[in-house]
């Protein structure tokens, strides 16, 4: 990676760009492995998927020990508010993901969403624990 710094991505296994966007996801894989017991297997960065004909790829997604996705967590840089906007582009994807939580983020705020069994999300203090998570 010519002349840039560069940060070890354990989840792609690789090094990449070192970007304020990168340093927010990396603090987060940290946060969901340290804080919320999330085995690093059990996790994916740059997770591509399509939703109509255009191609995304979700910063970090959290998978049930069945392998269905359900944390989706979208990461931005910190001096990007995060407005509606940002919150739309993570209920967008989740209309393929269809997770039970979704987690906006740019590293000095953080919002938690869950889903109500009625389908609507509403906003939580903290995303459970790994081992609560079905």
């Amino acid at each position: 990676m010519a002349g840039g710094k560069t940060i070890r991505d354990p989840l792609r296994k690789k090094e990449v760009v070192l970007t304020p966007e990168e340093q927010v996801r990396q603090w987060f894989i940290g946060l969901l492995k340290d804080r919320y017991g999330v085995p690093e297997h059990m996790m994916s960065s740059e997770v591509p998927f399509t939703f109509g004909n255009k191609h995304y790829r979700a910063d970090i997604v959290v998978w049930g020990r069945d392998l269905a996705p359900r944390i989706l967590v979208e990461c931005k840089r910190p001096e990007v508010t995060l407005d509606e906007k940002v919150l739309s582009q993570a209920v967008d994807y989740n209309r393929v993901l269809d997770v039970p939580y979704m987690v906006i983020t740019n590293g000095l705020k953080t919002y938690a969403l869950s889903r109500a069994d009625n389908g609507d999300y509403s906003f939580i203090q903290e995303i459970p624990q790994f081992s609560l998570i079905r």
